[in-house]
Protein backbone atom coordinates (compact mmCIF):
# COMPACT_ATOMS: atom_id res chain seq x y z
CA UNK A 1 0.00 0.00 0.00
CA UNK A 2 2.95 2.33 0.93
CA UNK A 3 4.06 1.86 -2.64
CA UNK A 4 1.13 2.75 -4.21
CA UNK A 5 0.98 5.97 -2.38
CA UNK A 6 4.04 6.69 -2.94
CA UNK A 7 3.80 6.33 -6.71
CA UNK A 8 0.45 8.37 -6.40
CA UNK A 9 2.27 11.34 -5.45
CA UNK A 10 5.43 10.88 -7.10
CA UNK A 11 2.92 10.99 -10.51
CA UNK A 12 0.93 14.05 -8.83
CA UNK A 13 4.29 15.93 -8.76
CA UNK A 14 5.93 14.92 -11.91
CA UNK A 15 2.85 15.63 -14.02
CA UNK A 16 2.68 19.18 -12.79
CA UNK A 17 6.60 19.69 -12.39
CA UNK A 18 6.45 18.79 -16.59
CA UNK A 19 3.40 21.45 -16.96
CA UNK A 20 4.95 24.54 -14.99
CA UNK A 21 8.46 23.40 -16.88
CA UNK A 22 6.97 23.66 -20.08
CA UNK A 23 4.11 25.79 -20.05
CA UNK A 24 2.93 24.36 -23.47
CA UNK A 25 2.38 20.90 -21.70
CA UNK A 26 0.51 22.33 -18.85
CA UNK A 27 -3.05 20.80 -18.76
CA UNK A 28 -3.48 22.92 -16.01
CA UNK A 29 -3.24 22.51 -12.22
CA UNK A 30 -6.00 19.80 -12.02
CA UNK A 31 -4.93 18.13 -15.34
CA UNK A 32 -1.72 18.01 -15.22
CA UNK A 33 -2.56 16.51 -11.88
CA UNK A 34 -4.87 13.96 -12.41
CA UNK A 35 -3.13 12.81 -15.39
CA UNK A 36 0.00 12.78 -13.20
CA UNK A 37 -1.87 10.24 -10.59
CA UNK A 38 -2.72 8.05 -13.68
CA UNK A 39 0.72 7.84 -15.59
CA UNK A 40 2.38 7.84 -11.82
CA UNK A 41 0.57 4.57 -10.96
CA UNK A 42 1.47 3.06 -14.52
CA UNK A 43 4.85 4.17 -14.17
CA UNK A 44 5.77 3.24 -11.25
CA UNK A 45 3.74 -0.27 -11.53
CA UNK A 46 6.12 -1.12 -14.31
CA UNK A 47 9.46 0.00 -12.70
CA UNK A 48 8.54 -1.80 -9.49
CA UNK A 49 8.08 -5.14 -11.25
CA UNK A 50 11.25 -4.37 -13.40
CA UNK A 51 13.59 -3.90 -10.15
CA UNK A 52 12.29 -7.42 -8.88
CA UNK A 53 11.10 -6.06 -6.16
CA UNK A 54 14.32 -6.10 -3.59
CA UNK A 55 14.79 -3.51 -0.93
CA UNK A 56 14.88 -0.75 -3.53
CA UNK A 57 11.65 -1.11 -4.94
CA UNK A 58 10.03 1.59 -3.20
CA UNK A 59 12.54 3.80 -4.52
CA UNK A 60 12.20 2.62 -7.95
CA UNK A 61 8.23 3.38 -7.25
CA UNK A 62 9.07 7.15 -7.12
CA UNK A 63 11.24 7.18 -9.23
CA UNK A 64 8.79 5.54 -11.94
CA UNK A 65 5.85 6.76 -11.00
CA UNK A 66 7.85 10.69 -11.01
CA UNK A 67 8.59 9.66 -14.40
CA UNK A 68 5.25 7.89 -15.67
CA UNK A 69 3.30 11.05 -14.41
CA UNK A 70 5.46 13.55 -16.44
CA UNK A 71 5.54 11.17 -19.30
CA UNK A 72 1.74 10.70 -19.45
CA UNK A 73 1.05 14.44 -18.91
CA UNK A 74 2.69 15.01 -21.66
CA UNK A 75 1.43 12.97 -24.11
CA UNK A 76 -1.90 13.92 -23.70
CA UNK A 77 -1.20 17.58 -23.44
CA UNK A 78 0.22 16.60 -27.08
CA UNK A 79 -2.89 15.38 -28.20
CA UNK A 80 -5.03 17.62 -26.54
CA UNK A 81 -2.93 20.38 -28.80
CA UNK A 82 -3.18 18.52 -31.75
CA UNK A 83 -6.97 18.02 -31.67
CA UNK A 84 -7.56 21.74 -30.78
Amino acid sequence: METMIAQLVAGAVGGNAIGKAKEGLSLGTIGNTVAGLVGGLGGGQILGMLSGGDASSLIMSIIGGGGGGAVLTAVVSMIKSKMA
